[in-house]
C-alpha cells in the first residue's frame, strides 16, 4: 500500500538534482526536521522540536556529565573540523501534502544534508518518498506504521521500535495477567483511521490471534473527530475486559472525557502511546486515566544516568519532563549527527553509508533501546520498548520486571 502512495506522492513534480555543499569547508551541517507545529498534533510536534533543539545544544556544546553520549563533549563534529549542527524546522501542519511540500522545500531551497521526521506515519510516507526521489537520507525516530520499511527504499531509516514489537509486549503482558487469574476474555481494539491507526491495529490483531488472544470488538473511527460518544456507547454496550486505543492527541482527550461523562471504564485500559503520551494529554486528562497502561521507549533513570541528566536539562528548558515521542525525536537527531560525523562529510551517499554502519550501544543512548543498528530495510533491529502506567499524573515503568520501578496496579481506576 505505502509503495503506491510513495510513488503517487512524487508523480508530476519537476525534480532537480540537488547538490549538497562541500562538507570539508563548511561551518554548519543542515538537518531538516519536519514536524506538526500546528494542527491537532501541535503539542507533540512542538515538544519534539524542543527536544531536538536540546540535542543540537548538546552536540554543539561541551557537556562533561554526558561523556558516554557520542559528541556531547566535542563542541561540534570533530571529523568535520568542528562544524556545528543547524536544524531547520518545517511545519507539516498534520497533513501528508504539507509534509511532502515542506520536504521538497527543505531539499531544494534550504539544501539540507539529511532529514528527520515526521511524527505521524501518514506524513512520513510522503515526506520520505520525496527524500528518496532526491537521494537524501531520511530518518524517522517515531513513525511506527509497519509498511514504512517495506517499500524498498535505500535512503530511509527508522530508529523506533515498530508495531510488532508493541503488539508482542501487550500480548505477553495480557497473558501474564490471565495466568495470574485476571479475566482477559473480551478485548476491544479502537483505532483512528489513518496509516498509523490502520496499520498498527492490523499488526496487533494478527499478533493477538496468533497468541490465542482474540479481538472480540474492533472500532475504527475518523481521525480528528469532534465526537466519540457513539464509539464509547458501543464500548459500554459490549463492556470488554480490555480496551486498547490507537489514537492521536485530540482523540485521546475526547475519549478520556467522554468515558467519564458516560461513566464507563474497562478492567484494563491500554494506550498505544501517540496522543495518550502527549504532554497536553497528560496535563489535561491525566487525572481521568489513573491506571492507564501505555508503552514507552523512555524513562528517566537513576540519578546521574544519561536519561536522568537529559531529563533535568529538558525540564529546565521547557518546564516539562521529557516524554516518549520527544525522547525518540531527540535520539533521532543524535543518531544522524553521529553518522554525519563518522562519514566526515555531508555528501548524501557517504551519510547513507555511515547510517548503514551505525552501531550504538545501549549505554550511549537517551532512549531505552538495546542499541541502534539498521538492517537492510533501514529498521533498527535493537529498538525496544517498555510498559508504563499512569500513576499520580505521570507514567512510571511497570514492565518488564527488570525495567520496572513500580508494580502494575489493576483494575483500571480512571477518574
Amino acid at each position: 500500500m505505502f509503495r503506491n502512495i510513495g510513488k503517487l506522492a512524487v508523480t508530476g513534480l519537476v525534480l532537480a538534482t540537488v547538490a549538497a555543499p562541500s562538507a570539508s569547508a563548511q561551518d554548519k551541517v543542515k538537518i531538516g526536521a519536519i514536524y506538526p507545529l500546528s494542527g491537532n498534533a501541535a503539542s507533540a510536534g512542538n515538544s519534539s522540536k524542543a527536544a531536538i533543539e536540546l540535542a543540537v545544544e548538546i552536540v554543539n556544546g561541551n557537556f562533561p556529565d554526558l561523556k558516554d553520549l557520542p559528541l556531547a563533549t566535542t563542541e561540534g563534529l570533530p571529523n568535520l573540523k568542528g562544524a556545528k549542527i543547524e536544524v531547520i524546522f518545517a511545519d507539516n501542519q498534520g497533513t501528508p501534502a504539507a509534509g511532502q511540500n515542506q520536504t521538497l522545500r527543505l531539499i531544494t531551497e534550504e539544501k539540507v544534508h539529511a532529514l528527520l521526521g515526521a511524527y505521524q506515519s501518514g506524513i512520513t510516507v510522503t515526506a520520505s518518498a520525496m527524500a528518496e526521489r532526491h537521494g537524501i537520507p531520511f530518518l524517522t525516530p517515531e513513525s511506527v506504521a509497519s509498511d514504512l520499511t517495506e517499500r524498498g527504499f535505500k535512503w530511509f531509516f527508522r530508529s523506533t521500535p515498530v508495531a510488532a514489537d508493541f503488539a508482542r509486549s501487550y500480548s505477553e503482558l495480557l497473558r501474564e495477567q490471565k495466568a495470574a487469574g485476571r479475566k482477559i476474555e473480551t478485548i476491544a481494539l479502537v483505532n483512528e483511521n489513518t496509516e498509523y491507526g490502520n496499520s498498527v491495529s492490523k499488526v496487533i490483531k494478527d499478533v493477538f490471534i496468533k497468541d490465542g488472544i482474540p479481538i472480540t470488538t474492533q472500532i475504527s473511527y475518523s481521525a480528528n473527530t469532534t465526537d466519540v460518544q457513539p464509539q464509547v456507547l458501543q464500548l459500554k454496550e459490549k463492556n470488554p475486559d480490555v480496551v486498547l486505543f490507537i489514537s492521536y492527541t485530540s482523540d485521546a482527550i475526547l475519549y478520556a472525557k467522554t468515558m467519564k461523562d458516560l461513566d464507563w471504564k474497562p478492567a484494563i485500559m491500554i494506550a498505544d502511546n501517540a496522543g495518550f503520551n502527549d504532554p497536553s494529554f497528560v496535563r489535561t486528562s491525566g487525572a481521568l486515566v489513573e491506571g492507564l497502561i501505555n508503552r514507552s521507549a523512555f524513562a528517566a533513570g537513576k540519578p546521574g544516568s544519561i536519561s536522568a541528566v537529559i531529563n533535568e536539562m529538558f525540564k529546565k528548558k521547557t518546564g516539562n519532563d521529557l516524554d516518549d515521542p520527544s525522547a525518540r525525536a531527540m535520539q533521532g537527531l543524535l543518531i544522524l549527527a553521529d553518522a554525519i560525523n563518522r562519514a566526515g562529510s555531508t555528501e548524501p551517499a557517504k551519510i547513507q553509508e555511515a547510517m548503514k554502519a551505525t552501531d550504538l550501544k545501549a549505554e550511549q543512548l537517551v532512549t531505552g533501546y538495546k542499541g541502534v543498528k539498521f538492517d537492510e530495510k533501514g529498521q533498527n533491529v535493537l529498538a525496544s520498548s517498555l510498559i508504563t502506567q499512569m500513576t499520580g499524573g505521570k507514567y512510571v515503568p511497570v514492565w518488564p520486571k527488570e525495567s520496572a520501578t513500580a508494580e502494575i496496579v489493576l483494575p483500571y481506576k480512571g477518574w
